[in-house]
């Protein structure tokens, strides 16, 4: 799966790059993999994102957060993955509800396995900036390279991808209190 570059993802299927007609191979079935990310804001309502590179080189950037550990609730995954990540510590009551979700397709070319990714988000305002990233574990580290605070405006204005789409709008709406009733449904590009 690794040497055919995916270039058109159609009904569960890919096509190589240098492919014509009706050349397609099947993609095995997704493993599912429910994430908690959050939303962090600073005292300036600005949110923390984390950078990473592709293969390419492209450089894009995510929120703090990562998969469920079997027999984790998807808050303790939270509260895990905040302090593990940035140092900050808060407990599940303090999460508060989750605020948006988004679904992603991603295929981890160094396994061959292709995932299904269930993101539910959660929105948490900390007093300062500074990070403490000793709990980031091995993958992390060598996936994170940077991170960031940016401002609704940065986000609107942001050149670089940004996932999940549409955080300009959710941190508008969150960083004037308007908290959802129930998650607003973000899409994500991959």
């Amino acid at each position: 799966m690794s040497g055919i570059p995916v270039t058109d993802w159609v009904g569960g299927a890919r096509r190589p790059a240098a492919a014509t007609g009706n050349v397609w191979f099947v993609l095995p079935t997704p493993i599912w993999r429910p994430t908690a990310r959050i939303l962090l804001a600073d005292p300036e309502g600005r949110v923390l994102l984390f950078s990473a590179r592709e293969p390419d080189g492209e450089r894009w950037w995510f929120t703090p957060g990562g998969g469920v550990h079997r027999g984790e609730t998807v808050q303790a995954a939270a509260v895990r993955e905040l302090f593990e990540e940035t140092g900050f510590s808060v407990t599940e009551a303090g999460l508060g509800p989750v605020v948006a979700t988004s679904s992603s397709l991603w295929l981890a070319k160094e396994e061959g396995k292709l995932f299904l990714g269930a993101h539910s988000f959660y929105f948490l305002r900390v007093p300062h900036t500074n990070l403490n990233s000793d709990g980031q574990e091995d993958l992390e580290r060598n996936m994170i390279t940077g991170h960031h605070w940016w401002s609704v405006a940065d986000l609107r204005a942001a050149t670089e991808r940004i996932a999940p789409l549409g955080l300009a709008s959710l941190m508008d709406r969150l960083l004037r209190g308007d908290i959802p009733e129930r998650p607003v449904r973000l899409p994500r590009r991959t």
